[in-house]
């Protein structure tokens, strides 16, 4: 392995919902992130990094702990991060690190979870969350479906301001930061919202795409919905589909591309404060985002599945010791975070807390061999979910449903399920044995119903929550 120098801070950028094909340097031909590009120019891109729940909640709460979503049980947008176990802020911040926060968390909300400070927070609805999603046997109707494509297009987006807001707040921080005789070590965590739904972009960044048309918009994102009983249930439950048509598709896409662009615009504007304050060469660098969004493809909105477009996320990662210009195609996910914090701030790791694995050594070259695993027990799904990605081959787990098995290499985009292929039996009794070493899928699906009936059970049972709002998503804090 190649020598390295332990940069003394990170600054670790999150946005929320990133496909992350929609990336210049991922591929995408239309989409503008110039800097996104840049800095995967100076470090090492992640080809194969997956969040560990396609949901908000979920993925966040393992981000912060470095353990899966059925070890801490948050299963959903009801169960939100309440502070145990321990995050790796908490444990950097032990150590004298100053850990900070700005923008979204999305956790229950009225403590500091570890931060040394907490700056434009958003946390679940009510320090609740979404109790609707805890209703997956017999599922009721969801409202708001059709205000999905009903507003895609230019506009004001309440995201957007409060996206704008946070760059503002963390690039103030940074240059207090740089004032100091003595800075003492730190981690920055600036979380953006965009390009979460729904889909309206500012009028400058929208106009940019509209010279093309929906085909061309398309690209990638037009297989067919798939005939899998679980998916179909989910398509159906969520609804999204059913209210777009070509003129409203082309919008929302139009929309998602434009609000990555001004993400970008965001982000190219910390990194520029960065070299401004004199912080660039003692700072490394992560971006990522907490799952993707399907986007229209196979007649799905939003996330919540295993394809790659809901849980696969783009990661790269710049600084001291980190390859330039490299692209690593070893699984990595979120729950990896916190150890690449602690070999990045140089603070001892805390025994075997944590699941993960540094970046800083998977980025050069470590356990080329190892697996990513994601898991989803959250809305519109009535069985637990699991994948495993393992080199070109990508499983997906439903209790008591169909297997699905995917040749990455080969299928790309995922439009051959070889779930049921007679050639392909062996591989997956293989992933199977694999994925029952990380946990046994019977036993972690009965453990989150059982949470989760516990949970209707004490907000009034099930037709209380059904006389409750639907949230469609967490409205920006003003």
């Amino acid at each position: 392995m190649a020598p390295r120098r332990v940069p003394r801070n990170v600054l670790f950028i999150l946005s929320d919902e990133h496909n992350a094909r929609i990336t210049g340097c991922y591929g995408h031909p239309l989409v503008e992130t110039p800097h996104l590009d840049a800095l995967a120019a100076r470090g090492t891109r992640f080809a194969s990094a997956y969040c560990n729940s396609p949901i908000c909640v979920p993925s966040r709460a393992s981000l912060a702990t470095g353990r899966y979503v059925h070890e801490i049980r948050c299963w959903d947008n009801a169960m939100p991060y309440r502070g145990t176990p321990q995050s790796w802020h908490g444990a950097l911040r032990e150590h004298g690190i100053d850990v900070v926060s700005v923008g979204k968390l999305h956790y229950r909300g009225g403590d500091d979870y570890g931060f040394s400070e907490v700056l434009e927070p958003l946390h679940v609805v009510g320090g609740v969350g979404d109790l609707k999603g805890l209703l997956r046997k017999e599922l009721p109707s969801r409202g708001g479906a059709d205000t999905l494509a009903a507003e895609a297009g230019a506009g004001r987006n309440s995201y957007e301001a409060y996206d704008t807001r946070i760059a503002e707040t963390a690039r103030r921080w940074l240059m207090r930061r740089a004032e100091r005789d003595r800075p003492s070590p730190f981690v920055l965590f600036v979380s953006f919202v965009m390009p979460h739904f729904p889909f309206v972009a500012p009028q400058d960044y929208f106009r940019r795409y509209l010279r093309y048309d929906l085909k061309t918009l398309r690209q990638g994102l037009d297989a067919p919905p798939s005939s899998h009983p679980t998916l179909k249930r989910m398509r159906s439950y969520f609804g999204y589909d059913a209210h777009f048509d070509d003129h409203r598709r082309a919008a929302a896409l139009r929309a998602y591309l434009g609000m990555v662009t001004r993400l970008d615009d965001l982000i190219g504007q910390l990194l520029e404060c960065l070299d401004q304050t004199g912080l660039s060469q003692s700072t490394q660098i992560i971006y990522s985002s907490d799952h993707g969004d399907c986007l229209g493809n196979r007649g799905m909105w939003g996330k919540s599945v295993m394809y790659d477009d809901a849980a696969r996320v783009p990661m790269i990662l710049a600084g001291d010791g980190i390859p330039a210009s490299h692209v690593v195609s070893t699984p990595v996910s979120l729950i990896d975070i916190a150890a690449t914090m602690h070999d990045a701030t140089g603070v001892p790791l805390p025994g075997q807390r944590y699941r993960g694995q540094s970046l800083i050594d998977i980025a050069n070259g470590a356990d080329p061999h190892r697996v990513a695993f994601s898991e989803y027990h959250a809305a519109g799904s009535d069985t637990g979910q699991f994948m495993l990605r393992r080199g070109r081959w990508k499983y997906v787990c439903y209790v008591g449903a169909p297997a699905q098995l995917f040749d990455l290499e080969d299928d790309p985009e995922e439009r051959r399920d070889l779930g049921q292929s007679a050639a392909h039996v062996s591989i997956r009794q293989d992933m199977h044995i694999a994925l029952n070493k990380i946990c046994l899928p019977e036993e972690v699906d009965a453990a989150s119903f059982a949470d989760q009936r516990a949970l209707i059970a004490a907000h009034g049972g099930r037709a209380s929550i059904e006389r409750g709002a639907d949230i469609p998503f967490t409205p920006a804090p003003v």
